[in-house]
């Protein structure tokens, strides 16, 4: 009869167990890389051609990126460790314009998602909606900052409904959309059994709008930035939009390109924070998406 101890068939288990996170750990490694280098190989081979295509030459309008890189650590990241390396220019000009563009883009995102809940549900508002809005979103969103700061005056409030302002519509218009082709199965089912009018809003209507809401959201983010410069370019003395129409009036070409490139920068952080949060709350989208798909 043959005997086995404890301790060999308890460490042998331990064994697997530990090869088994440690393919686990490396396939999460493995593709972590592979998709940092598809996601950033591309750009850094343009600007490896931007480099050597410059190599030698002192144009005046273009500066190759090893002198743009050098300017952009002494503008915006050699500050003290205290402050996390970052320059004073950070705090005077960047985190007042993601401010001013994250609460325009937030304000009009709520504005928007309220009266597009009306006008999708209610045919009655939508008839008086849709005319005003398809009027409205036709205007140029750079045109809304002068007219706002003539009519209210050139104040950070001003800038910042100038900024929700232009944000207002693709959301209204996407959420009036999304209500509007909610399930009409799920829409009488809560009417059946008699379900509360909020709680119809919260648990069907709005999760059945949602990716439509969000997509809008994405779009007017980018759209909040671009308005935010302009906005920046008029009537103040700080914020990043003065700060890079204040460069090029100075013919200081370096920190120009220093400001551009951290505003992309800006711009590829905040849209990937808002994907990952699109992907948390619509998770059970896609989930039921793939069941759809699958079956």
């Amino acid at each position: 009869m043959t005997l086995v101890t404890p301790s060999l068939s308890s460490g042998a288990a331990g064994d697997g167990r530990f090869v088994r996170d440690l393919r686990a750990a490396v396939r999460l490694v493995w593709s972590l890389v592979s998709r940092f280098v598809i996601s950033f190989s591309l750009p850094a081979v343009l600007l490896l051609i931007w480099e050597f295509a410059l190599w030698g030459t002192d144009l005046f309008q273009f500066k190759p990126p090893s002198v743009i890189f050098v300017q952009f650590y002494k503008t915006w990241l050699s500050g003290p460790a205290t402050s996390l390396f970052m320059t004073e220019a950070v705090w005077r000009d960047i985190v007042p314009s993601i401010g001013r563009a994250l609460g325009g883009w937030a304000l009009g995102a709520l504005i928007g998602v309220a009266i597009g809940i009306v006008a999708g549900r209610f045919a009655a508002a939508r008839g008086y909606i849709d005319p005003v809005v398809s009027y409205l979103r036709s205007i140029p969103k750079a045109a809304l900052v002068p007219t706002f700061i003539i009519v209210f005056g050139a104040s950070e409030v001003t800038r910042v409904l100038a900024i929700a302002a232009s944000t207002i519509w693709l959301v209204l218009m996407n959420t009036m959309h999304g209500v509007r082709t909610v399930d009409p199965v799920m829409r009488d089912t809560g009417l059946v059994f008699h379900i509360p009018a909020w709680k119809q809003l919260t648990h069907i209507i709005l999760p059945s709008a949602a990716p439509k809401i969000f997509a809008a959201l994405r779009v007017t983010l980018s759209l909040a930035l671009k308005v935010m410069l302009v906005a920046e370019w008029l009537l103040t003395d700080y914020g990043l939009g003065f700060y890079l129409l204040d460069r090029q009036r100075n013919y200081d070409i370096a920190q120009m390109w220093s400001a551009l490139f951290m505003l992309a920068i800006i711009g590829y952080l905040l849209n990937m924070a808002f994907l990952a949060v699109e992907r948390r709350l619509l998770r059970w989208h896609a989930g039921a998406h793939g069941r759809a798909e699958a079956t």
